[in-house]
């Protein structure tokens, strides 16, 4: 009760009173408006067929808090911005909005983590079900897609990498440490061993330093193996296209020779110790980072998240092709789509080809688009369209048209709740340990939904921070949340 002994007479307020119990149970069905977002998600999660869930129970010991349940906690969670399990946890106690949905009951964080990590085939298959869904409810409709891409920091600091040459130095200068205290060991007279210098610990340290190197050695020449097996055979393909330009013409191709791929590792070649999954990108502003690439296919009608997927490589050039096979892959009842949207970060003779080849409008972006172009610009008349054009060509002349330029332009309207850019996924500060495919199944289920405002109100403010990504080498969550 709050204190009225020194309130004036003359005053009215509202009484407060937090000790007097309810006069009947409250339900938890009063606890939030009717259109609320959690209630949205809590009836979606019902319309799905969870049984390859359920039935993976064995039905036996304690009671197990129901799929339907847990997977709304985290569809939720990831909508507003709580990722990790702990706060997840926490959310049941400190939100309505959570409370409402756990049923006012708390799972703890470990039960969440599992469920997470013993269910990932199975969420990622419940993408295309929400699709279909949505379809249903009419709210899909996808015609004109847009594809864009955007670097997600892995929980591992740059500065945990290394690179190959650096490692084979390291490696010789832990080869003759591990001499010089075999020869410390050997010798008769110990009086210059250092006082509180251990061999046998010092020689224990270094070899299972060496391990982790030549770990970390024969894992960078894997990789170099793989990229030139890829280089090599794309290598072939251009010089036998030069070869058959050069006897078609009877000229010499013009420009640089091309020069063979190299098969040994490269100085250069760097793994993470900390996640050997990511990769050294760059990223926006200038510099590096220990990063993942995500890629994520929007319906520019409603602004609903198509395809999604997370790769190793920087370069956006080489993902339209996989994220072309995702969308002709989706079901036929989806709908088809007839225009793709992408920067000019996507461009190439193969990937307008490759559209074209699909039945799908490519446009994708000549050059770099002025924000602010010239009035003169704007409203210039479109060029005559060429005759017997390349699929680059006719691209080029459509981008240059009124109703191309209207079309490119619902690329700049997809908002950053359904763009991977957005703070809100759940791959983003992804934890150590979880490695790529736990970043792909967190995109799978942060993406496959309409964008929604976030500030419901009711969640609690520590709830929808984003989650710090640690700096350092070797930090990370407990054991117990090393998911999320």
């Amino acid at each position: 009760m709050i204190r009225t002994d020194w309130t004036p007479a003359h005053e009215n307020f509202r009484p407060t009173d937090r000790q007097t119990g309810f006069l009947m149970p409250p339900r938890v069905d009063e606890w939030l408006p009717q259109r609320h977002l959690a209630r949205f998600v809590v009836e979606v999660v019902d319309g799905l067929d969870l049984r390859a869930m359920s039935g993976a129970y064995r039905g036996s010991g304690s009671a197990s808090y129901h799929p339907a349940v847990l997977l709304s906690l985290l569809v939720y969670g990831y909508a507003t911005g709580v990722f990790s399990s702990r706060k997840l946890e926490r959310a049941t106690y400190d939100s309505v909005a959570f409370r409402f949905i756990a049923a006012n009951d708390h799972p703890d964080h470990d039960t969440i983590a599992t469920f997470r990590r013993r269910f990932l085939k199975e969420l990622e298959a419940l993408f295309v079900d929400v699709l279909k869904l949505a379809r249903e409810m009419g709210v899909l409709k996808m015609g004109t897609v847009a594809l864009d891409g955007t670097k997600i920091h892995a929980n591992a600091s740059r500065h945990s990498a290394l690179s190959y040459e650096h490692a084979g130095e390291i490696e010789r200068q832990l080869k003759a440490e591990v001499a010089e205290l075999l020869a410390k060991a050997e010798a008769a007279d110990q009086a210059d061993v250092p006082d509180g210098m251990s061999i046998p610990e010092e020689l224990e340290r270094r070899e299972t330093r060496l391990e982790k190197i030549a770990e970390a050695r024969a894992t960078i020449e894997a990789r170099a193996k793989e990229r030139f097996e890829r280089e090599q055979a794309e290598y072939q393909v251009k010089l036998a296209v030069r070869e058959a330009k050069a006897e078609a013409t009877g000229k010499k191709p013009g420009g640089r020779p091309l020069q063979p791929p190299v098969e040994a590792a490269l100085p250069t070649d760097q793994i993470n110790l900390t996640d050997e999954d990511s990769r050294i990108m760059p990223v926006a502003g200038g510099g590096f980072e220990q990063c993942y690439n995500a890629q994520a296919v929007v319906a520019t009608g409603n602004l609903l998240v198509v395809a999604t997927a997370v790769t190793q490589a920087a370069n956006d050039k080489q993902q339209l092709q996989p994220m072309l096979n995702k969308i002709t892959a989706l079901p036929d009842e989806l709908g088809e789509v007839e225009a793709m949207l992408a920067d000019n970060g996507y461009f190439s003779a193969a990937n307008v080809t490759a559209c074209a080849a699909a039945k799908i409008e490519p446009l994708i972006a000549l050059g770099r688009q002025p924000h602010y172009p010239p009035l003169n610009e704007r409203f210039v008349a479109a060029p005559t369209a060429p005759e017997n054009p390349t699929p680059v060509e006719a691209m080029a002349h459509r981008l240059k048209t009124s109703d191309g330029k209207k079309l490119y332009a619902l690329r700049k309207q997809v908002p950053r709740g359904s763009s991977p850019r957005a703070s809100s996924t759940g791959a983003r500060h992804h934890q150590v340990g979880a490695g790529l495919p736990a970043v792909s199944a967190a995109r799978a289920r942060s993406c496959p939904g309409r964008v929604e405002p976030c500030d419901h109100g009711m969640e609690h403010e520590a709830d929808v921070r984003p989650v710090p990504r640690p700096v350092g080498r070797g930090e990370g969550p407990p054991a117990a949340d090393r998911d999320g």
